[in-house]
C-alpha cells in the first residue's frame, strides 16, 4: 500500500468513525446497559488483539458472553453456552461491534482491513503471510464478509477449533493478502456498503 493510500485511508477513518459515533452513541449506550444487566459484569469487553506491525492493543466491544467454568476457547460458535440471550441479539445485529469505532478513531484499527486476531494467530504468521501485519486491522473486510456466518458454520463442525485452524483461518489469510496487494480505496467503500446491507 502506497503512502498516499495510507494517508487517505486514515483521514477517511477519522471522519467516518467520528460521524458514526456522533450518530450512534445512544445505541452503544443502550447496548452497554443491556450487556451489563445480561452478563452481570461491565458491559464493555476489552480483549488483547494483534494490531499493525504485531503491536498488541485492546479491542473494545460490548460484552455478549458470561463466564462458564471449563470453557475458555477463543473460537466461538453460534451455540456457545457462554453467549447470553441478549448477547445473541447484540451479535446478530452487530451492535456489539460498534464500540470498535473508538478503536478506529484512536488509530488502533481501520474501518476496513483484516480482522484483528487474538495472540496465537496473527503473531505467528510467517514469510509472505506477514504482509497482513503491515496494515491496521479492520472492523470489516473481504474475509469478514465471506465468513459473516462463521459462528453458524463452526457450530456445524465436530471440532470447531480444528476446522477454524485448518480451513477458515488459512482461507482468510489468502483473502487478506490479496486485499492488501490489490488495495483500492473504492474497494474499501464497496466493502463498507456490503457490510451495511448485511
Amino acid at each position: 500500500m502506497r503512502k498516499r493510500d495510507r494517508v487517505i485511508k486514515r483521514l477517511f477513518d477519522i471522519i467516518v468513525s467520528a460521524l458514526l459515533l456522533s450518530l450512534f452513541w445512544w445505541v452503544i449506550l443502550i447496548g452497554y446497559i443491556v450487556a451489563t444487566v445480561s452478563t452481570g459484569r461491565n458491559g464493555f469487553f476489552l480483549q488483547k488483539r494483534v494490531g499493525q506491525n504485531g503491536k498488541l492493543f485492546s479491542v473494545l466491544k460490548l460484552r455478549t458472553m458470561k463466564e462458564v467454568p471449563g470453557v475458555d476457547t477463543t473460537v466461538t460458535t453460534e451455540s456457545d453456552r457462554r453467549i447470553t440471550r441478549a448477547g445473541a441479539m447484540l451479535r446478530k445485529t452487530k451492535v456489539d461491534e460498534l464500540p470498535q469505532l473508538i478503536n478506529v478513531l484512536l488509530g488502533d484499527m481501520s474501518l476496513v482491513g483484516p480482522r484483528p486476531d487474538v495472540p496465537g494467530y496473527a503473531d505467528k504468521l510467517k514469510g509472505e503471510d506477514r504482509i497482513i501485519l503491515s496494515v491496521k486491522p479492520g472492523i470489516t473486510g473481504p474475509a469478514t464478509l465471506k465468513y459473516k456466518n462463521e459462528e453458524q458454520l463452526l457450530a456445524e463442525q465436530k471440532d470447531p477449533k480444528r476446522y477454524n485452524d485448518e480451513v477458515i483461518y488459512p482461507d482468510k489469510t489468502e483473502i487478506n493478502k490479496a486485499y492488501i496487494r490489490n488495495y483500492s480505496f473504492w474497494q474499501d467503500l464497496k466493502y463498507i456498503l456490503q457490510t451495511i446491507k448485511g
